[in-house]
């Protein structure tokens, strides 16, 4: 293999992943945004709420951790491992929602009343930390 089609199929993994990287976390943006109340990106944005944009960095975060990873277990096989992260990928997103809700209804921390306060609030610090912790463990579990 020349030094142009090593070039261009590294160019053409990066592409590849990337996508679907950014599907996953557009899926795992829109996943948050059906758990709170209102339009998360009106939320960020407008109101400029600093629960809520906590919440979704450290979500979308995980997911690029888990993707990463899956690129890593992947060893060069693009198919084998565009499907590995597709999966496992959405695998993080559901297990983050789950941890949400286990919040929510056992310790009491609701991500509604969250994005509902205009201060940072230590609920919403606690759960960004939990995103992060399920990121990793995914993560490491697909290595």
């Amino acid at each position: 293999m020349n030094l142009v089609e090593f070039l261009a199929r590294g160019a053409g993994y990066i592409a590849s992943y990337a996508a679907v990287g950014l599907i996953l976390m557009i899926i795992g943006f829109y996943v948050i945004d059906m758990a709170i109340p209102g339009k998360l990106s009106h939320i960020i944005k407008t109101e400029r709420n600093p629960n809520a944009t906590l919440l979704t960095t450290s979500g979308l975060a995980a997911v690029g951790l888990i993707v990463a990873a899956s690129i890593w277990a992947s060893g060069g096989k693009l198919l084998e491992g565009l499907a590995g992260t597709a999966v496992f990928g959405l695998v993080g997103i559901v297990v983050q929602t789950i941890a949400m809700i286990v919040f929510d209804r056992v310790i009491g921390i609701s991500v509604k009343d969250l994005v509902k306060e205009p201060e940072p609030q230590p609920g919403a610090r606690l759960l960004a930390v939990t995103h992060l912790a399920i990121g990793l463990i995914t993560a490491v579990a697909v290595i």
